[in-house]
């Protein structure tokens, strides 16, 4: 699909994978700025785009409109050093001054005013980009405003330092406000106590190998990149803070070594966690990592993985017919949103073009573009600290993530049945297949039946991770939480193992205290009739024959109508359950069936010999250690 504006022509020189030069991105942005400001109120204060509101209203959509995309104007702008030849400051310059002329009131123009998360807290989320935006553009818009409009700024700013934010990531949104305002000389005691709160809190959260939790629950995905890290990461570059760059640098440096792992070959980032809306976001801790140097990454890796996200998007259909991104992942899409989305809530992949800071003449830009790391070579991975196991294969240039430690469960929240989040309760996800809606089968999904009910995963309790010479694993518990009757069976609990190998998925399931009669469920990967791609599902051992084939007519992100294979067996007491997953391109990796050649499985341990070498697995519970030799050597 064609997108709505000019973009210059490929340049296949430079940019051999994915054309994308540094004007691509230029004009992208000014795109995307242009057809958004088609829907600007006469002041311009609001954009109000086309489609249904968010949970938080209209008026706060219209603030999302201006603020979001004033961030991705502040990042071309700035990335310029000054250069302005669409005008754009000039119109957001004049949207600040209208919209905080009476905040709060019920009219064209004004803004709402920032309230605790809980209340009207919306406008906090936006206070960030706003304040982000003019920090970035203060020589040419901040310092050239009214002295009264930058005092109804700071008045309407503060509004995020003194209300109480979500639980999570939110809490760097006054940070980055107190950042701004310190920078342009408005500084206090106030600011000072926003900007020490978010870094008490982020030592809290972070876990290691360059993961924070999103809030104290055990919650990872892309906020890890495009907030947790964005927002420390370039205060500290933007002030000069040596020591804080050192300290967020390392983690964010130490985040990339795994997730440039996370990207296909088509560009796709892999589509995991809530927000998925933002899109090419994605690439922004790439792009940043490469402007302040806190990165593993040469630069022609760093541009690959940025260009190519940002374009698989483009040539995907993200945009509408007159250049509005779209409330979906490829194209519209609801089962993909949260409540808090709206028509201006994508534009929060404005992100992004952090990449615009880099001037014309930095590596990022006059580097040649190097292969994708999914593109040099198959390769496993493991993430203890956030219990996650990558599995990327060349042939196809498909990333597959197993989930054994990410849910969207805080603490002191119960595991209710009601709250199964498709995005973050499965145990695998791609960056070719999209999770399932919620009221159709579940892919890549365990559960238990017992008297007729059936169990979701909500919390999950990492068991162990890791790694060796093309394999790794990792593992999980979890109690089976049931979507009627009585929420859970007083002892019943699944340990789950995956180990990936080559394309395979050896996936073990210990189900412990099963009711006599009950029955486990299996699903694979949920792919459309018309993809070009294999998604296989064989059981080893524990199950009856099969798969047989379910249907989600709702489909997937990527997929209008899905299919998702299935396998069911006897539990009941301690049960141990072992099946072979994959999912490649066409024609795929021959009949799982073939893959291995023995199966040995008791309650205490199971036994793999792979047909490819003789190389033996072996996965031990109590507690849970895996083993995996060459040859045939003993595991």
């Amino acid at each position: 699909m064609s997108i709505s504006f000019d973009l210059p022509a490929a340049d296949r020189t430079s940019s051999p994978y994915t054309g994308y030069t540094r004007a691509h991105w230029e004009a992208v942005a000014d795109g995307l700025l242009a057809a958004a400001w088609r829907w600007s109120t006469p002041g311009g204060a609001l954009l109000d785009l086309p489609g249904r509101p968010s949970l938080s209203g209209v008026r706060s959509d219209g603030l999302e409109g201006f603020a979001r995309t004033f961030l991705a104007a502040a990042f071309r702008v700035a990335g310029a050093d000054g250069d302005d030849p669409h005008g754009w400051l000039e119109r957001y310059a004049r949207g600040l001054a209208a919209g905080t002329r009476s905040p709060g009131r019920e009219d064209t123009e004004s803004w709402p005013l920032i309230r605790d998360h809980d209340v009207q807290g919306q406008p906090m989320v936006e206070s960030a980009s706003v304040a982000l935006g003019l920090r970035l553009t203060a020589p040419w818009l901040w310092k050239h405003l009214d002295e009264g409009v930058r005092d109804r700024a700071e008045e309407w700013l503060r509004g995020a330092l003194r209300h109480t934010p979500a639980p999570n990531n939110w809490y760097l949104f006054p940070y980055t406000v107190a950042g701004f305002l310190e920078s342009v000389g408005r500084g206090d005691a106030e600011t000072a106590a926003a900007r020490e709160r978010a870094r008490e809190l982020l030592e809290g959260w972070y876990r290691g190998e360059g993961w924070y939790a999103d809030g104290d629950g055990r919650a990872f995905d892309h906020y890890n990149g495009w907030a947790l890290h964005l927002y420390p990461v370039l205060d500290a570059h933007l002030s000069g803070d040596a020591a804080a760059a050192a300290r967020y640098g390392a983690r964010l440096r130490a985040h990339l070594e795994g997730y440039a792992l996370m990207f296909g070959a088509d560009g796709a980032p892999l589509h995991f966690g809530r927000s998925l809306t933002y899109r090419f976001a994605a690439s922004a801790a790439v792009s940043l990592g490469a402007l302040t140097g806190h990165t593993p990454l040469t630069p022609g890796v760093s541009r690959r993985l940025a260009s190519g996200s940002l374009r698989h998007f483009l040539d995907r259909g993200a945009l509408t017919a007159d250049g509005l991104l779209s409330l979906g992942w490829h194209g519209p899409h609801e089962a993909t949103l949260q409540p808090y989305s709206g028509p201006a809530s994508p534009y929060w992949a404005s992100k992004a073009f952090v990449a615009l800071l880099a001037p014309g003449d930095h590596p990022l830009w006059t580097a040649t573009e190097e292969p994708a790391p999914v593109e040099e070579a198959d390769r496993v991975l493991a993430l203890p600290a956030a219990g996650l196991l990558v599995q990327a294969t060349r042939g196809d240039g498909i990333v597959r993530l197993h989930n054994h430690g990410s849910d969207h469960v805080r603490p002191h929240e119960g595991e209710s049945a009601a709250g199964d989040d498709p995005h973050y309760g499965r145990q695998a996800y791609s960056t070719r297949t999209g999770p399932t809606a919620p009221g159709n089968v579940a892919d890549n999904h365990l559960s238990v039946r017992v008297r007729g009910r059936s169990s979701v995963r909500r919390r999950v309790h990492p068991l162990g991770a890791g790694h060796g010479d093309g394999w790794g694993w990792a593992a999980s518990w979890h109690r089976p939480v049931f979507t009627a009757g009585p929420p859970m069976v007083p002892g019943l609990r699944v340990e789950s193992v995956t180990v990936a190998c080559g394309p395979y998925e050896l996936r073990v399931h210990r189900v412990a205290g099963a009711p006599a009669g009950s029955r486990v469920t299996h699903t694979g990967w949920a792919t459309g009739p018309d993809e070009p791609l294999v998604s296989a599902l064989h059981g080893l051992h524990g199950w009856d024959p099969g798969p047989e084939t379910l249907r989600a007519p709702r489909g997937t992100a990527c997929t209008r109508w899905a299919r998702v294979p299935c396998l069911s067996g006897e539990a009941g007491g301690t049960s141990v359950h072992v099946c072979l997953a994959a999912l490649a391109a066409e024609p795929g990796p021959g009949p799982l069936a073939d893959a291995v050649t023995e199966v040995v499985a008791d309650g205490t341990e199971v036994r793999v010999v792979w047909a490819d070498g003789g190389a033996r697995t072996r996965i031990r519970f109590d507690p849970v250690r895996v083993t995996h030799t060459a040859g045939r050597e003993e595991a």
